[in-house]
């Protein structure tokens, strides 16, 4: 059980409620703070003074009063005119995390909602009724507003839900699970919901967990890679990346070290050559930095999960409300956009030793495209051409989203951060290096098998070998080589393969 307080959730305890559909609850103070905001709304509500957002329209339209009878109305067509989401529908843990995280920053008590409109998004949450929400639509600013729309429509029985593996209407779905809609929402509601950096948090969230374990497996690829070349361990050495201090680095050069641990296969300096390659022996500087850029990536999404971003802020004991723009995903952007960059690197130079592995110009002494019988076979000549596919494609969108702005709302949204788009592409750019890295371990194991190799591997790719040979065969003569190439990427994704070399489990 997940207990929600407005401050302590990390990421660990977010993919476990996102992916892991762990049950929720919210804290006891938290719904203090809450009520003390709502009753404060209630007096505004009531009073003289035009506030934003709570007797306003919005955006533009924020210099039209609205009447106290129609805040209510005003609320629900926020919901409705706002939910203009497009394209594919994003998956139920994304959704999953955009409500817990909704959740968790409405429970602070700047945002002035009901407790009974939380209590009803946690009653979906915890049944496992997910609202259908678009992946496009969203600039970052004024929040990720069409998104936290499509997500906030069920609450008042519109919009559609997936409900027991099924797309239905939100009321059909009630109806089943003996569920009653809110009757309606009341003032501020409406923008509470919809305020937010909520969609790109939860995609850069998920992505940045599964980021942090493709690291270690690119690393661990390396490692195999290392063996089928019989890579020069001296470039691993601690004592020459402590004298840079770089902090990713140190931990990716033990790292290598520890997954080699007893190998038989890998070399020092001036035995068989004098160095290897940049894609060899600079990867502790390489896979480093993107490491050192994960962590600087977690910082900012931890603060976020746990942030303030609705618009107007209420801050109830000082009777006071104020418009700003906390919803600008501006934090956001530019990281998941960092995040994007940085994963791309990683396949970048996955990919030149997945062509150092197939080149008999630069293997050391492996047979061309590692095939036993190289022209009659071409064996693994295009794995390396899907994974440089895969590279150039990564390397597209990698440019920057958060360079990007255009005005919104007849030019009083006149800058907008992007960030959704940034959290997306850094999404399919790290489902291309999940690829490229599946590819990598599957030419490493072949070329293992060609220099009988496998009973000299070291501690970690001895298990990461064994994990993949499970799966997939030496492969002799040509075969049809897609259904190798997909299991292995599966046995990736699904967690299997980092908890077999490493024995933890992947939510």
């Amino acid at each position: 059980m997940i207990i929600l307080d407005g401050k302590s959730l990390n990421l660990e305890s977010f993919v476990k409620v996102a992916r892991g559909k762990e049950t929720v609850v919210i804290s006891e103070t938290s719904k203090n703070a809450v009520n003390a905001a709502r009753a404060y709304v209630e007096t505004v509500v009531n009073g003289d003074r035009a506030i934003y957002g709570i007797n306003t329209g919005f955006g533009k339209l924020s210099d039209v009063r609205i009447k106290a009878c129609d805040v209510n109305h005003l609320q629900k067509n926020l919901l409705m005119s706002h939910a203009c989401g497009v394209g594919p529908v994003l998956p139920s843990e994304i959704v999953r995390g955009m409500m817990v995280l909704r959740i968790n920053a409405l429970i602070k008590g700047y945002s002035g909602i009901r407790l009974e409109t939380i209590e009803k998004m946690l009653e979906l949450l915890n049944k496992d009724i997910i609202p259908i929400v678009f992946e496009k639509g969203s600039l970052g600013a004024s929040g990720d507003l069409a998104p936290l729309s499509h997500m906030s429509l069920p609450l008042i029985g519109l919009g559609e839900v997936t409900y027991q593996g099924a797309r239905m209407a939100t009321m059909d779905a009630f109806n089943l699970a003996n569920i009653t809609p809110l009757s309606s929402l009341e003032a501020k509601e409406g923008l509470s919901l919809i305020n937010g950096t909520q969609a790109m948090t939860s995609m850069g969230a998920l992505t940045l967990y599964d980021a942090f374990k493709i690291e270690r497996l690119a690393t661990l690829s390396l490692s195999m890679t290392m063996e089928a070349l019989e890579g020069i361990i001296d470039a691993f050495d601690p004592r020459v990346h402590e004298v840079r201090g770089q902090k990713g680095q140190i931990q990716i050069a033990k790292a290598v070290i520890n997954n080699l641990k007893g190998s038989r296969n890998v070399g020092h300096q001036g035995e068989k050559r004098v160095q290897d390659a940049y894609s060899l022996r600079c990867s502790p500087q390489v896979h480093g930095a993107v490491l050192d850029t994960l962590n600087y990536v977690h910082n900012i999404v931890l603060t976020e999960m746990n942030a303030v971003t609705d618009n107007p802020i209420v801050f109830a004991d000082q009777k006071s409300v104020i418009s700003a723009g906390n919803f600008h995903g501006e934090p956001l952007a530019f990281a998941f956009d960092f995040l994007g960059i940085a994963l791309s690197e990683l396949a970048n130079i996955s990919e030149r030793r997945i062509e150092r592995l197939v080149n008999p110009a630069l293997s050391n002494g492996l047979p061309a495209f590692l095939s036993h019988q190289s022209g009659l076979n071409s064996g693994f000549m295009i794995v390396q051409y899907s994974a440089a596919s895969l590279v150039s494609e990564n390397k597209v969108l990698a440019h920057p989203a958060s360079v990007d702005s255009i005005p919104s709302s007849a030019n009083q949204e006149d800058h907008v951060s992007m960030g959704s788009i940034a959290a997306n592409k850094a999404r399919t750019i790290l489902s291309n290096v999940q690829k490229v890295v599946g590819m990598e371990f599957f030419a490493s194991s072949q070329a293992i098998d060609l220099r009988n190799g496998s009973d000299r591997l070291g501690t970690s790719t001895r298990k990461a070998y064994k994990a993949i040979r499970k799966i997939v065969p030496y492969i002799n003569d040509d075969v049809v080589m897609y259904p190798n190439i997909h299991k292995i990427e599966e046995l990736i994704t699904s967690g299997n393969l980092y908890k077999e070399v490493y024995g933890e489990a992947k939510q």
